[in-house]
């Protein structure tokens, strides 16, 4: 039986990106139609016209709803990338396909996107050694992870209420972890990343570039082609019904390599003040007064600044490699293309 495929978020920056590259890859195994959630009939238009995939508008509040169409539409592949922030619409897509599996007897699987944020120092992670996303203690850590921001504890405890529920309801589920993605999009929506465009906005409205915290951090980085592509791969196993590390074992991470916070903001600082943005190329030490200032800009209280700018994170992609995903990039691509990424935003924000 052809599998049919739902993939969420098509407006935007990766889910677009997702949606347009499976348009143009020729070599996954059979499979039946790629639907694509969409919110209105502008949408529904663009997502036929950019990506031939057919639209699908569905009530994420209604079970029932949810459950009939995946069954109506033999839907047995989900790839939800609009919401990390809880589990809510996710465990009801897990049951929906729970209901599939048993109607057509067929394997089912969910794939989530979360992002690195909940594998870093917010969320208590260790960050004194390298933590790879293979890691058999990753699940363990994860669900006994803690932050003082109550919405990123949530976000955490999102991605074990899916693996839970998966194991419980027989649905394989997958947990995809995004890092500092860059690079243009390709879909109709959002063409640009969170972080990179976090360190502009808020350069912009200082004038400078500032460090939002004292941790001398790493974060893991990779392209969009590269983050793109291992959706793709994750996706090409399970159409040929290979076994991949799924549930507990099923952590994937993008990444081509880790940069030091402190050298991605020197080389931002140095395109943004080449492109009269900052006033001077140097790294400044945040102020008080400046991270009110970049809260403001971020829309996002002063404490969540270094949230979204900063921290560290010894998250290690492996997983990955093992079912022949291969980054194009590497790490130190991010930093020497910051002048073509800051140039990108500003003709985006």
């Amino acid at each position: 039986m052809p599998r049919n495929i739902l993939i969420t978020g098509g407006s935007g920056y990766i889910g677009g990106s997702l949606l347009a590259t499976l348009k143009h890859t020729s070599d996954l195994p059979q499979h039946g139609t790629v639907y694509a959630l969409v919110r209105s009939n502008e949408q529904a238009e663009a997502v036929k016209t950019h990506y031939n995939a057919t639209p699908l508008n569905l009530d994420l509040e209604d079970q029932a709803a949810i459950t009939a169409t995946l069954v109506e539409k033999e839907i047995s592949v989900v790839f939800f990338m609009i919401n990390a922030f809880n589990a809510i619409a996710q465990l009801k897509f897990v049951e929906g396909l729970a209901n599939v599996k048993q109607r057509l007897g067929i394997e089912t699987h969910f794939l989530h996107t979360t992002g690195a944020k909940l594998f870093s120092s917010f969320v208590g992670h260790p960050t004194d050694r390298v933590l790879s996303d293979a890691d058999d203690e990753l699940c363990e850590i994860q669900k006994n992870a803690k932050s003082k921001f109550p919405p990123m504890e949530t976000a955490v405890g999102a991605n074990s209420e899916i693996i839970e529920a998966g194991e419980k309801l027989g649905v394989s589920t997958y947990i995809y972890i995004p890092c500092i993605v860059y690079g243009e999009g390709s879909g109709f929506g959002n063409r640009i990343s969170i972080q990179t465009v976090a360190v502009v906005r808020a350069a912009k409205a200082l004038r400078r570039v500032c460090k939002p915290d004292t941790v001398e951090g790493t974060w893991p980085v990779c392209h969009i082609d590269d983050t793109v592509s291992l959706y793709v791969d994750i996706l090409r196993n399970i159409l040929s019904e290979k076994k991949i590390g799924s549930g507990r074992s099923g952590y994937y991470l993008a990444s081509s390599g880790s940069v030091a916070w402190a050298d991605l903001y020197k080389q931002m600082a140095k395109a943004l003040a080449a492109n009269g943005i900052v006033e001077d190329d140097m790294v400044h030490d945040a102020s008080d007064k400046s991270l009110e200032e970049a809260a403001k800009a971020l829309g996002c209280p002063k404490e969540f600044v270094p949230v979204e700018m900063g921290g560290a994170c010894s998250l290690q992609a492996d997983r990955g490699r093992k079912i022949g995903w291969s980054p194009k990039q590497s790490a130190q691509h991010a930093l020497d293309d910051a002048g073509n990424e800051a140039r990108l935003i500003l003709a985006n924000i």
